[in-house]
């Protein structure tokens, strides 16, 4: 496995490399970030989400997140799909959830820039990089007919 493994990352393009090492790099921190909020809060850690559709979405990310991270560090394309559905979902219910703080105090929204960039970059290079990854696939010698 380790060594297939490695064939899967040396036969992606670098830009391709760079950017499945911020997609793992965001999503083990969104990781780490759900774990520490249920360690600090428990089950209720989001109760400051009135919606209880949001306060489940949030501790399902603890699964979802980790998940993602996975599938993208063994290079396959469901985690970039799985990546980009976790992180416009994850984006739209921090807004969402914390659409108060328009009114109230809009600098109290400046925490949302990272999370809102990730979501943007994990986004925006989500067909790109899929291509990639099903690119070098398709010329992997495992990939190729045994003659």
């Amino acid at each position: 496995m380790g060594f297939e493994l490695r064939e899967r990352w040396s036969a992606q393009p670098l830009w391709a490399r760079w950017v499945l090492a911020v997609y793992l790099i965001g999503l083990i921190e969104g990781t780490g970030s759900h774990i520490a909020d249920l360690v600090r809060g428990g089950i209720y850690a989001y109760v400051a989400f009135h919606q209880a559709s949001l306060q489940v979405f949030f501790v399902s990310l603890v699964i979802l997140d980790p998940l993602a991270a996975v599938l993208v560090g063994l290079v396959r394309r469901e985690g970039i799909w799985l990546a980009s559905a976790v992180m416009v979902l994850d984006v739209s219910a921090n807004w969402w959830g914390n659409r108060h703080w328009l009114r109230d105090d809009p600098a109290q929204l400046l925490w949302l820039l990272p999370i809102t960039a990730f979501g943007l970059f994990v986004v925006a290079f989500a067909v790109p990089l899929h291509r990639a990854v099903a690119g070098a696939a398709s010329r992997s010698p495992a990939a190729l007919p045994a003659a």
